[in-house]
């Protein structure tokens, strides 16, 4: 009986044995592990600066993260180590992220390095020879959103073609996608190509910057097919599937991983004529406006940071709250649908940026012939898979 006791006890450790090892097991293979941005790895890039005249394209998302998460910016960190910074380019919103939407940004004066801050988001968009004389390589370094009419994206690229007219190689610092596990929405026609789109691919291509760099240059997607001399620093444990919550918010009017989240369908609102939560803490999280049908849920848009001129300032907007909903792994066009429904008639739903915004005329047609979002979605997967096989080719990570 003794052995018997002894038999089960055995055999009942081991078992519990292997139940904790596979659950530790477990629990290390999913434990979260810290991505590390290609700005943090210096060790990399900083020999590449060494005795060289150093233009930065940088806001204020270009930093370098500490140990305890807090963060020095890229530019101050290179002064520290004797890097020679000639200048700064800025995109939208300015070096320190201030400026509105759209809003042009003058050239400046940093007034804590006194460097120059060149803007490219002002009367000129691609750097002149003029702004790159005396420039030996330029740096990188902006968080990007992962949708196509958010325009640093296009700022890196008039970047990446002014250089390589110029025979100057540029480093990007690869940073992750919030929106980089999905790709989705209407495919830009080159026909109405623009700043808030210059190149065909879907709303949501599902690529970080540094990749998206590479297929700029391997499609030949420059001016006359010049290609730029790109070294890009990649990101340690990434991956397409990887969540990632930005510590800063990447332009005034995304203040949080919710906003970012639900930026690619509310981010149509801009070419409408509906609020999309600009005048509040809200902001792409909401939509409305005075002429929707009464609801509980309600707001009045006032200026704020980031938005000096909302759309219905100071009005009562009735509409929708989308703080709430679930995460999304697809550009969700029910808002904009909706929204179309309940504009009165005679009253002017689309504006004039519509059209860019979508990168075709079709979209606005679709609505407004009353197809679903499920139609509307299938018009899409023909260009999205074409898309993805043109991708596949220079993704870094899985």
């Amino acid at each position: 009986m003794v052995n018997l006791i002894q038999f089960k006890s055995k055999y009942l450790i081991l078992f519990f044995t292997l139940i904790f090892n596979y659950s530790a097991g477990f629990a290390q293979a999913n434990k979260k592990v810290k991505i590390i941005t290609g700005a943090n790895q210096t060790e990399k890039y900083i020999p590449l600066l060494k005795g060289k005249r150093v233009a930065i394209a940088a806001n204020q998302t270009s930093v370098i993260f500490k140990e305890d998460n807090s963060y020095t910016h890229m530019v101050d960190s290179l002064l520290a180590r004797e890097i020679n910074i000639i200048q700064v380019f800025s995109p939208e919103h300015g070096f320190r992220g201030k400026a509105d939407a759209g809003e042009h940004v003058a050239n400046d004066i940093d007034k804590k390095t006194g460097l120059p801050i060149l803007s490219l988001h002002g009367k000129t968009r691609k750097a002149s020879p003029e702004m790159l004389k005396g420039i030996d390589i330029i740096v990188f370094d902006i968080q990007d959103v992962g949708v196509r009419f958010y325009t640093y994206i296009s700022t890196m690229s008039y970047l990446m073609e002014a250089a390589a007219e110029n025979n100057i190689p540029i480093i990007v610092l690869d940073r992750p996608n919030p929106n980089g596990h999905f790709v989705d929405g209407p495919t830009l026609k080159v026909e109405h190509k623009s700043f808030v789109g210059l190149h065909p691919i879907p709303l949501v291509y599902g690529m970080t910057i540094g990749e998206y760099a590479i297929m700029v240059n391997g499609e030949n997607w420059l001016k006359n097919g010049v290609q730029c001399d790109v070294t890009v620093i990649p990101l340690k444990n990434y991956t397409h599937k990887s969540t990632y919550s930005l510590p800063i918010r990447p332009s005034p009017n995304l203040p949080n991983d919710k906003s970012i989240n639900l930026y690619p369908g509310l981010g149509f609102f801009e070419g409408t004529v509906i609020n999309a939560g600009r005048g509040t803490e809200y902001q792409f999280q909401r939509y409305g406006a005075p002429f929707f049908p009464k609801t509980k849920f309600n707001y009045t848009p006032k200026p704020n940071f980031g938005s000096k001129n909302p759309k219905f300032e100071g009005k009562l907007c009735y509409g929708i709250d989308l703080s709430k909903e679930p995460h999304l792994s697809k550009v969700d066009i029910n808002p904009l649908i909706d929204a179309y429904k309940k504009t009165p008639k005679g009253e002017e739903f689309f504006g004039k940026t519509f059209t860019i915004h979508a990168g075709n005329l079709k979209l606005r047609q679709q609505i407004e012939a009353g197809l679903s979002a499920e139609d509307i979605r299938a018009s899409w997967q023909k260009d999205i898979k074409a898309f993805k096989k043109i991708r596949k080719k220079y993704l870094i990570y899985d």
